[in-house]
């Protein structure tokens, strides 16, 4: 039996266990999309997980999804940044930004600006801004003279989080957002070379991926998809091919990692952890169970190299040691996920209180 407690090599990061912290958007950014002091605890608190995912972070103001969610655009937030980075690393703990572009997913109520997207198809549902819940509205499909411009904001994030200190970024290509927009065939109807077929929807990807990868390292950038997911009114009709596509794209660079997020009902992240040639990170998503005997059996049948947590995390600053010894949970106060402040965020008690 694999110990998840032991530590593991992951690129050039020594980590101390196995276990990952989920990216948790928490709504909590200050003044210009920054994290604070308030951040750099909660992020410090939780620096015994053996790597800590942030939050998405847009990468571009046109990029974010939802109020108060941190930046890394700006001189601002990269001190913000630097703040949490020192915190995780005071405490022993590694920390990559998630870099999440949301296309539209967003709403002018948000950002002042007009949501972009590969194609110019609405999402159904509506969005949260300050002014209430809004219907999405019908994104500006990006032009492609326009790609490098926002492959270019990537690479900017990506300068700026290593500049904060923070051990990488992982690129969001899951969960409905701009990057699983280009390789969606429900979202992407384009007719250039970024269209029409799985090579060309992965192409996008790949490209992101690679000027990244060049400007920062490719151990320094992960990676997180969610083939066959439907968060955020997403489908796919060719997921086998679109996925083998991007991961023969993505394998000849050496990125530091592949974050899988998936349900129970189906076990396609074995497929692609066959495929894929370096460290897999699997994440059970929203329907599945995240536990220790979950990571446990993950680990030991080899389907994951490492295994992603998120609530545990969010309501236990100490989840490690509690798994470790056996002891009672903390449980998750969701009316607090977003709602801002230290309630719900910096206040759960450890197991040494």
């Amino acid at each position: 039996m694999t110990d998840l407690f032991a530590p593991f090599t992951l690129g050039k990061l020594e980590l101390s266990n196995r276990l990952v912290m989920a990216p948790l958007t928490r709504n909590r950014a200050g003044a210009g999309e920054a994290p604070t002091e308030l951040a750099a605890q909660y992020y410090g608190q939780r620096a015994t997980a053996g790597l800590i995912i942030s939050e998405g972070t847009q990468p571009s103001a046109v990029g974010q999804g939802y109020p108060h969610t941190p930046g890394l655009h700006t001189d601002a937030q990269v001190a913000g940044w630097t703040l949490v980075a020192d915190a995780v690393h005071a405490r022993g703990g590694r920390i990559v930004a998630q870099l999440m572009h949301s296309g539209r997913i967003s709403h002018p109520a948000i950002t002042g600006l007009q949501p972009v997207a590969p194609s110019a198809v609405t999402p159904a549902g509506e969005v949260y801004t300050e002014q209430g819940m809004k219907a999405f509205e019908q994104p500006r499909a990006l032009a492609t003279e326009e790609l490098p411009g926002v492959i270019g904001e990537f690479v900017d994030a990506a300068r700026r989080a290593v500049s904060a200190g923070l051990d990488g970024i992982e690129l969001h290509a899951a969960n409905g957002y701009l990057l699983q927009q280009f390789l969606s065939d429900s979202t992407n109807t384009r007719t250039d070379s970024y269209g029409g077929s799985p090579e060309n929807r992965a192409r996008f990807v790949i490209e992101v991926a690679t000027a990244v990868g060049d400007a920062i390292g490719p151990q320094r950038v992960g990676i997180r998809i969610s083939p066959a997911g439907t968060f955020n009114d997403i489908a796919e009709t060719e997921t086998e091919a679109t996925y083998t596509a991007l991961l023969d794209g993505l394998n000849p660079l050496g990125l530091l990692y592949l974050h899988v997020v998936e349900g129970p009902e189906t076990d396609f992240h074995l497929a692609l952890r066959k495929q894929w040639e370096g460290t897999f990170i699997f994440n059970t998503g929203f329907t599945g169970p995240s536990d220790l005997s979950t990571a446990q059996e993950a680990v030991d049948s080899g389907s994951t190299d490492l295994f992603c947590i998120g609530r545990g995390f969010l309501a236990n600053p100490d989840l490690v040691e509690r798994l470790r010894s056996g002891a009672e949970l903390n449980e998750p106060d969701m009316e607090t996920f977003y709602s801002g402040g230290a309630k719900g965020y910096t206040d759960y008690p450890a197991l040494s209180a």
